[in-house]
């Protein structure tokens, strides 16, 4: 399994965790703010994901030599973000809002000005780039 791959394994498998477990974890005081994204500690993420995703627990202690800074290891595996915002993305995406149609009016509307002649005489008197011609002369 490649980087990506697991990447998106372990994305998965956090948003689907978080989700059926929405309820409690939004009360949990586990949540901080990481570069701007609202979200549970680094701590919590890892720990979960080690019981959700086993071959997280073999590859952690590499990753631990690389950096010990548990929200950097999070940045890298792309799970910084909110989980509550990207349930919505999900939610917006999966079920699109039905398109709204305005409501029917028994009004008649009014009928705009019979055409009138304006444009086409503009358009007419355009003489363009070349000289009109008569008989067989050029015109200046």
């Amino acid at each position: 399994m490649n980087t990506e791959q697991l990447r998106q394994l372990l994305r998965e498998k956090w948003l689907t965790y978080y989700q059926e477990n929405r309820e409690w974890l939004a009360r949990l005081g586990v949540w901080v703010d990481c570069n701007g994204h609202r979200r549970p500690s680094s701590g919590f993420i890892l720990a979960t994901l080690t019981v959700l995703e086993p071959r997280l627990t073999q590859l952690l202690p590499l990753i631990v030599d690389l950096s010990n800074n548990p929200d950097r290891i999070v940045m890298a595996l792309g799970l910084n973000f909110n989980p509550d915002q990207e349930m919505q993305v999900i939610e917006d995406i999966a079920s699109p809002n039905p398109v709204k149609l305005l409501p029917e009016s028994n009004r008649e509307l009014p009928l705009p000005n019979p055409a009138s002649r304006l444009p086409t005489k503009i358009d007419e008197d355009c003489e363009g780039s070349r000289p009109r011609q008569r008989g067989g002369g050029v015109e200046k």
